[in-house]
């Protein structure tokens, strides 16, 4: 069976596009966010969680798998397949998260399945589960300037996902929602579990690259991989919008994927402007800049 690969990123670091690229490929398939090793069985993805420490999932969080299993064994996502999804994950509900991503990973193979769900970076735990399903899984560990990535975070709905994972500073008489914690904290803990993966079964790359010149990187991924890395299979990983989670689905599984991406998948190759690491921050107004530990971090990815 061919080896999953997982991108690990906070998000709005590109992974929405890369995916697709990547799931593009003739030899791959690419998934939707499917927001599964946050749990331990299936059930868990739709019911209120038994500890009321634990937030529920929000309703959107199963869309993508839905979508996922619906496209996998009906070859079509409409109302009726979205259906038969719910009945198909109903009869495994008992089932482990790990045994029934395995059997999703069986059906697609020989192609190989790509998924980000930047969900699974806000815990170790939930990447050592990947891990202990797929031991011999790649990771490919998707970065982005700070700066650009916070101002993204904060632009949808008023920084929910920081907020969600508590990026907040507090001050002598507020708190403020600072999203460079999040930036810096969620790439700790991926730094964290690739200590675990042998070397071979990672790879660094940063989002603006690939962005820029997709041309020369994408094939390095490729060839990571063990996969094609011809110019027609190239020219194929460039098309994001063909991929049949590029659009929004019924209205019973809307999303499974950033709301921007679904709304213009088209990939057009670009150079991305990448702001300088001493300048002060455009979500504050108090002109301060990134934290001396989210500048160091950033730089060890090689930006300046």
């Amino acid at each position: 069976m061919a080896a999953p690969l997982f991108l690990l990123a906070p998000p709005r670091s590109y992974t929405s596009l890369v995916n697709a690229m990547i799931g593009q490929h003739p030899e791959a398939f690419g998934l939707p966010e499917l927001c599964m090793f946050v749990v331990d069985k299936l059930k868990e993805m739709w019911m209120p969680p038994t500890d009321p420490r634990i937030e529920s999932q929000p309703t959107w969080a199963i869309h993508g798998f839905l979508r996922a299993v619906a496209e996998i064994y009906a070859g079509e996502q409409s109302a009726a397949a979205i259906t038969m999804a719910h009945h198909w994950a109903i009869a495994r509900e008992e089932r482990s998260i790990a045994s029934v991503y395995q059997e999703l990973v069986a059906k697609i193979d020989p192609l190989i399945s790509v998924e980000k769900s930047p969900i699974y970076t806000t815990s170790l735990k939930c990447m050592l589960s990947i891990r202990e399903a797929f031991p011999d899984a790649r990771f490919l560990h998707l970065v982005r300037h700070p700066i650009s990535q916070c101002k993204s975070v904060m632009s949808l709905n008023e920084g929910t996902f920081a907020k969600y994972v508590n990026s907040i500073e507090f001050t002598d008489n507020r708190a403020i929602i600072e999203p460079q914690i999040a930036w810096h904290d969620l790439n700790i803990n991926i730094l964290n579990f690739l200590d675990t993966v042998p070397k071979e079964q990672q790879l660094r790359m940063r989002g603006e690259d690939i962005i820029e010149n997709p041309r020369h990187y994408l094939p390095i991924i490729c060839r990571w991989l063990g996969i094609r890395d011809d110019d027609e299979a190239i020219e194929e990983m460039i098309h994001t919008e063909r991929s049949p989670f590029a659009c929004f689905g019924p209205f019973s599984a809307l999303f499974g994927n950033d709301p921007a991406f679904l709304k213009g998948p088209t990939f057009r190759p670009h150079k991305v402007k990448i702001p300088s690491l001493d300048m002060p921050v455009p979500w504050r107004k108090d002109k301060k800049g990134l934290r001396p530990e989210v500048v160091a971090m950033a730089q060890e990815f090689g930006y300046k």
